[in-house]
């Protein structure tokens, strides 16, 4: 079996119809469009506003595209897995909500939680159920309702985030094509620098946790973009260097979408130009765990078979990787 590589072979992907744009925001906090521009790259964000839909409705519109694309029935579905810091409730999976509302009755699930960087680590882990040979049809959500815990009073966070994501069906191949290598790296200590404080076993909800607004995500800006510059752009080389790839040989950087500098600091890192950057947003904002699928998808008709492409992404905890891999298919 030590020829099977898990390929993407389709792409789903949605966002809510409401736009949040800057100008709106300078009426809610105290920013202006010039300055969330210049610091971040956003210029505007989706925001699913309906009080009764959550994380689960964006996987569900994903997953549903997906399977048109394919042309194949939810029932064939065997494993799928959601990447969120969203999730519906803190239990079920909000993987299980997707797989019933979609009629995924034939596959089990589960969600990873590993904040910006979740897609990447899930996507690493289906690919180990492609390649072992037991299952043939995986399907990889990342999706966020960031609105859900932003504070649109603290203008370090609610100018960044946005609500949206995707998902990737892997197939096994023997093509040579599919994912090749992944590193994947976390370190604990970054907790006190981007967190969300209440709604854990630690700190329960409560009428003071709510009162107290620590169910909102906190950041340090300054720290976070420190660490995310230096360690995204470094795992990403040192992808590149484990493969023996050059800037002319990647096809794609897919990154995540935190911070238009950050992406900048990282193509630079890897030799490449601003053609060879996949860059939405000034669309979508940072929309967490879908920041990547949606990439994928709205670059989608231009990505080749044997495309090299690097996926890279950060994220709170901290949690930060990069993933390797040959696209499988022409559009």
């Amino acid at each position: 079996m030590s020829d099977v590589r898990a390929a993407i072979t389709a792409i789903g992907a949605w966002v809510p119809d409401y736009v949040l744009t800057n100008k709106e925001l300078e009426s809610m906090v105290d920013t202006t469009d010039e300055w969330i521009r210049t610091r971040t790259g956003v210029v505007e964000r989706r925001i699913l506003r309906d009080k009764d839909k959550a994380t689960s409705e964006i996987g569900v519109q994903s997953v549903n595209r997906l399977l048109e694309k394919r042309g194949m029935k939810a029932e064939e579905i065997e494993l799928l897995l959601c990447a969120t810091t969203t999730p519906d409730m803190v239990f079920p999976a909000t993987a299980n909500i997707i797989c019933d509302r979609v009629g995924a009755k034939n596959a089990f699930g589960y969600d990873v939680s590993a904040a910006c960087s979740g897609f990447l680590y899930t996507l690493a882990t289906a690919a180990k159920f492609i390649e072992s040979g037991k299952y043939k049809k995986v399907v990889v959500v990342g999706a966020d309702k960031m609105s859900s815990i932003l504070n649109y009073e603290d203008r370090a966070t609610c100018i960044i985030f946005g609500d949206g994501g995707g998902a990737v069906l892997l197939e096994p191949s023997t093509e040579g094509n599919g994912i090749m290598d992944e590193i994947l790296r976390s370190d604990g200590s970054g907790c006190e620098f981007l967190h969300q404080k209440a709604g854990g076993s630690l700190m329960p909800a409560s009428l003071e946790t709510v009162r107290n607004e620590l169910h909102y995500v906190y950041q340090e800006g300054k720290t976070v973009f420190k660490f995310a510059v230096k360690n995204m752009a470094d795992v990403s080389e040192e992808i590149m260097n484990r493969n023996n790839l050059t800037a002319d040989d990647i096809a794609w950087l897919v990154p995540h979408q935190a911070n238009k500098r950050i992406i900048d600091a990282t193509a630079s890192r890897m030799g490449l130009g601003d053609e060879k950057v996949m860059l939405n947003i000034q669309r979508y904002g940072n929309t967490t765990n879908g920041t990547l699928p949606l990439c994928l998808s709205d670059w989608e008709p231009r990505l080749k078979k044997g495309d090299n492409i690097i996926l890279a992404a950060f994220g709170g905890g901290f949690t930060w990787g990069a993933v390797y891999l040959k696209w499988a298919y022409d559009s």
